[in-house]
């Protein structure tokens, strides 16, 4: 009897530590495959694009109280690119992906997710799905579009950072592209000097903690500075009854409209030279990294007088200072992407170098990242 009970209770033993043993083996092939938590993520690819009409200061002297020399002395701005003709907001995003795709060696069919970072889209809904059509992506699961004006690459990277760490994804695609010059007043010559457009992307992807190169960011927003910079909807009274969507209530009927974008130069300047070297040093901090340890310095391009003092405030020289301001001007989301791009393509930003990045604007928002290439 003894022996009896002591074979079943064996039997029982093994079929336990087998069926132990083969869960824990399962448990291991789905972390695998559906890794919740990933140890790093780096940026491996990059690409940019801009349209084809470049407008000088000189041009906009013909139709406006300036000159170059009072443009550049108070912008660094010498020249920007318009979108004209047939191109569009979403063709400059395509290229600008392709262009990263390619890069980082990356079939967009790979891809787990786009973000398209743009407060001006052609659609008002967003151009994430139509970025995703025009890529030829049919297993990416979804592509949305993330609004924050010049601070909207930054949030872009964040998001992505976080969708990779937290949520297992492997492949992201962030792009940058604004057309800022849809809502300009060519006759305001305190805003139509400033911006241009553009489009740049990345491709951020999984890896193991010791080649992490999303190293640190820091993110902010207050609304109460948003009356310094922005394009608030605007109501006029109409008597078309289309104006009303054709209700059968007594409504008024209505238009909506985005005015031009309105912005008071100073106290934008005063929050960026003050906000911003703050936001730098706490990623830095939570970096534990210091200036004196960073490679390049690169900030949103708006003025190079703001790029100037916060490089000077965070005792950056300016031969670590990234600028193609001269050239593109303020292009809002795509500024960060483009002068990125730029400067890997020329070799100047190399594998393994740190660059502490920044993007502020509309919102008011600002955001800063400790980024380490390749």
């Amino acid at each position: 009897m003894t022996f009896i009970l002591y074979f079943y209770f064996s039997r029982a033993l093994e079929t336990a530590l087998r069926l132990s043993i083969y869960l824990i083996l399962s448990c291991f092939v789905l972390l695998e495959k559906y890794r919740l938590v990933s140890n790093g993520c780096k940026l491996v690819g990059c690409g940019s694009a801009v349209p084809s009409l470049s407008i000088s200061n000189y041009d906009l002297g013909k139709i406006v109280d300036t000159s170059d020399e009072w443009i550049s002395a108070r912008t660094g701005i010498r020249n920007r690119r318009v979108l004209s003709g047939n191109e569009s907001l979403r063709s400059l995003a395509v290229e600008a992906a392709k262009k990263a795709l390619e890069m980082a060696d990356v079939d967009a069919d790979d891809l787990d997710l786009i973000l398209m970072c743009t407060s001006t889209p052609d659609n008002l809904f967003g151009d994430a799905p139509q970025v995703q059509r025009d890529l030829g992506c049919t297993k990416t699961p979804i592509a949305c579009d993330i609004r924050a004006a010049c601070s909207g690459f930054m949030l872009g990277l964040f998001s992505a950072a976080c969708y990779v760490r937290g949520g297992g994804l492997h492949k992201i695609l962030v792009i940058g592209a604004d057309a800022v010059s849809r809502f300009i007043d060519w006759t305001d010559r305190g805003t139509c000097v400033l911006f241009g457009d553009a489009a740049g992307a990345v491709v951020v992807q999984a890896c193991n903690a010791e080649e992490d190169g999303l190293l640190s960011f820091d993110l902010h927003s207050d609304g109460e500075g948003g009356r310094h910079l922005g394009s608030t909807i605007k109501y006029s009274q109409t008597n078309d009854l289309s104006g009303s969507n054709g209700s059968v209530f007594e409504l008024p009927s209505r238009k909506s409209s985005y005015p031009f974008v309105q912005m008071n130069g100073q106290e934008v300047f005063r929050f960026a030279a003050r906000c911003v070297p703050q936001s730098i040093e706490t990623a830095l901090k939570k970096a534990s990294l210091t200036a004196s340890g960073i490679d390049w310095l690169l900030l949103h391009q708006a003025n190079q007088r703001i790029i100037d003092a916060v490089a000077t405030r965070l005792e950056f020289p300016p031969e670590k200072v990234i600028s193609n301001l001269e050239n593109y001007g303020n292009t809002s989301a795509a500024s960060i992407p483009l002068a990125l791009d730029e400067a890997v393509r020329s070799g100047k930003v190399k594998q393994g170098h740190t660059i502490a990045a920044a993007g502020f604007g509309a919102g008011l928002t600002w955001a800063s990242a400790v980024i380490r290439w390749g």
